[in-house]
């Protein structure tokens, strides 16, 4: 099954946060074993070290929010807490100050202002801006690709999306903010409340902006009693296109993922009978792009437009992400 919104958001740290009293009621020395993630709050280093991009920053955001507990996040701190999809660790912590004239930073904290007035919502405990208003944001200021990502999060059924295009459009026509209105733009624009996930909003991306043919998504077939949905469909050479996400075969259960992937080899036969070329791809390959447009070319599927290679080229940057860390 997909990932919702509610599968991804953070209700809690991912780790147990220790802070300079709990070591010192419990006689914990923080030492090498330990890393400070905030001043007088510590996780377990090796844990955190094994964590996704995006849960390292979950911590992040949790330990600045046990010493700042009235603080709004917006941005991607609010990402967090919303589920939204994020493949990077943001450099910063992000809070939204209605009462402030002017932006300001300290550390790898920014508060923000803004003469637009944003919709402040508690979930869990914990004051973000609203679902609408934390999309809108970040689609003005993130890469282009990932902003097509969180856009289709937001309106997808299956992701658990609450919103409509018409809701972004009409929250945005009514900003002051003209900071990165042809970024959101471009997003909505190639929007689809029909994707599933993070990794084929990111494909569709580099399929569309290297000139491929569009792809229909989510096409069903019924073939020898069963039916079978694939990502991408390409009319022109009946050709499938699979982006693969290893989440879902549950690769820690050893007798349950051989089953999947039993499952799933039985599905690309029986639709390689009915004359379908199959290509698959994971997610590495599309940061690459070159990997996913060779999975392409090689069941024949047409370029149609020329290529886009400015688009193609924010895959390989973020400079609102930390340096060097993996994505997840």
């Amino acid at each position: 099954m997909p990932l919702t919104l509610l599968d991804r958001a953070c209700a809690v740290s991912p780790l147990p946060l220790c802070t300079t009293d709990d070591a010192r009621r419990l006689g914990i020395r923080p030492n090498s074993a330990w890393l400070r993630v905030r001043k007088g709050i510590y996780v377990d280093r090796a844990a955190y070290e094994k964590l996704p991009a995006r849960k390292r920053y979950a911590v992040r955001v949790y330990a600045f929010l046990r010493k700042n507990p009235d603080a709004v996040l917006c941005l991607e701190s609010a990402a967090v807490i919303w589920g939204l999809p994020q493949f990077n660790e943001p450099k910063d912590i992000h809070v939204f100050d209605p009462d402030r004239t002017a932006s300001w930073r300290y550390g790898d904290v920014c508060v923000h202002t803004s003469r637009d007035p944003r919709a402040i919502e508690q979930v869990n405990g914990v004051s973000v801006t609203s679902l609408l208003d934390t999309v809108c944001d970040l689609v003005r200021v993130v890469s282009p690709a990932q902003a097509l990502a969180i856009t289709d999060a937001s309106i997808s059924p299956v992701q658990g999306g609450l919103l409509s295009l018409s809701e972004l459009r009409e929250r945005a026509s009514g900003q002051q903010n003209q900071r990165g209105r042809a970024r959101m733009q471009a997003a909505w624009e190639l929007a689809d409340p029909l994707a599933e996930s993070p990794a084929e909003s990111l494909s569709r991306a580099v399929i569309l902006w290297s000139g491929f043919e569009v792809p229909v998504l989510q096409r069903e077939f019924f073939y020898e009693g069963e039916l079978d949905r694939v990502d991408f469909f390409f009319k022109s050479v009946r050709g499938i296109g699979e982006s693969d996400g290893w989440g879902k075969y549950n690769l820690e259960d050893a007798a349950e993922a051989a089953n999947k992937l039993k499952d799933e080899k039985r599905r690309e036969d029986r639709l390689r009978r009915h004359q379908h070329p199959f290509a698959r791809w994971e997610m590495r390959d599309i940061w690459k792009v070159n990997p996913l447009c060779q999975a392409l070319a090689s069941i024949g599927v047409p370029i149609v437009r020329r290529r886009q290679d400015a688009m193609l080229v924010t895959l390989k940057y973020n400079p609102r992400a930390k340096p060097w860390n993996r994505r997840a």
